[in-house]
């Protein structure tokens, strides 16, 4: 099969996966305390983020999708004047599909095209050598440059790699020389305050913990096996919400994505410590059902009703919602239980004394 057939059928599978989703994930299993009184008003509300010494003009961005046939080309498009009406930083999809064809350039090069000042991410694998991930920073023009790890993946993929031994050693190189910052990410499985505390060694400035609740890689690779033998590994990982949780005091700014739906999951993982957010699957699936038009209002929507929430619970920046107490319910206190992550903290946060005065407008 031709590489420009497997990513047309990831982004068919990807969309089909979002139109049978049943709609819960672990997000559901955090929840704010709400406190009448903690409102503010709506011109104090601001949605600039900054991490890592970058600076965002939104906390939400079109995270990795697509690129590589004539189909994707035109997706990658469409989400690039999204991105560029809405100010949303864009990340590509894997360029690997470049360094293979290099026919195939204008599918990743129309997002910077059509975006020209704009926040844009390449995006390699663990395995690409350091002369592709240059030339895939440079095609694009990229700002960053994103690295996925993608085992679950890989594995059941029927021409997938088999060799992950070499990833962090490769990762160290691409940092090194590479004159962006460098984000790892997942692709849908998490990673665990174990992986992102190596990460600091190998020079990554920033990681994305993809967590499960979105589209499933492992699925969407099984479902390409003739026999489907790999059913086993659906719903691998750990969810968004628990890497955010497994990662507190990890001192290293971190990036969610994976199983956003709609911006009260927006705030929910800024308040568990994301400097912002970003989507993929729900995105495709309204560009690919509405057109760009339909995105750009999706999009236009979930900032504007973030910084309702923002309002509502008193936090004027993306930052100020990790003040805001949260209740961690369901598996999900669990799985805090198993790793020994204290979520009483949570449910505390706003009782300093200094949260207590602006809520009654006190100056003592």
């Amino acid at each position: 099969m031709s590489s420009a057939q497997r990513k047309d059928d990831h982004v068919r599978l990807a969309t089909e996966q979002q139109r049978a989703h049943s709609g819960r994930n672990q997000f559901d299993d955090v929840s704010f305390v709400h406190h009448a009184l903690a409102g503010i008003d709506r011109p104090d509300v601001r949605l600039a983020t900054t991490f890592a010494g970058i600076t965002w003009r939104l906390p939400l961005y079109i995270n990795a999708m697509t690129g590589g046939s004539a189909k994707t080309g035109a997706i990658n498009r469409d989400l690039a004047v999204a991105a560029r009406e809405t100010g949303a930083a864009i990340a590509s999809g894997s360029m690997h599909a470049f360094f293979r064809d290099p026919s195939c350039a204008d599918t990743f090069r129309v997002l910077r095209t059509e975006n020209p000042d704009g926040f844009v991410m390449a995006n390699v694998n663990a395995t690409a050598s350091v002369d592709n991930a240059r030339r895939a920073v440079d095609l694009i023009e990229a700002n960053a440059l994103q690295i996925h790890l993608n085992t679950a993946q890989e594995t059941p993929m029927p021409e997938g790699d088999r060799s992950f031994g070499s990833w962090p050693a490769q990762i160290a190189k691409i940092t090194a020389a590479v004159d962006v910052p460098v984000i790892v990410k997942e692709v849908g499985n998490g990673l665990s305050r174990q992986t992102l505390l190596a990460l600091p060694d190998l020079g990554v400035r920033v990681a994305d913990v993809s967590g499960r609740g979105g589209t499933d890689f492992a699925r969407i690779e099984n479902s390409r096996r003739p026999l489907g033998d790999y059913a086993f590994l659906h719903g691998w990982g750990q969810s968004t919400p628990a890497c955010l949780l497994d990662a507190q005091d990890v001192g290293f700014p971190l990036l969610a994505s994976g199983g956003i739906r709609n911006p009260l999951d927006v705030a929910r993982a800024l308040a568990l410590g994301a400097g912002a957010v970003g989507s993929s699957g729900v995105f495709l699936r309204t560009l690919i059902d509405g057109g760009v038009s339909a995105l750009v209002a999706q999009i236009s929507t979930w900032l504007d009703q973030l910084a309702a929430l923002q309002t509502m619970l008193g936090a004027r920046t993306p930052a100020d919602l990790t003040r805001c107490d949260v209740l961690i319910h369901g598996p999900l206190r669990s799985f805090c239980t198993d790793r020994g992550i204290d979520i009483g903290r949570f449910a505390r946060r706003s009782s300093s004394a200094d949260i207590r005065s602006e809520m009654t407008g006190s100056t003592r």
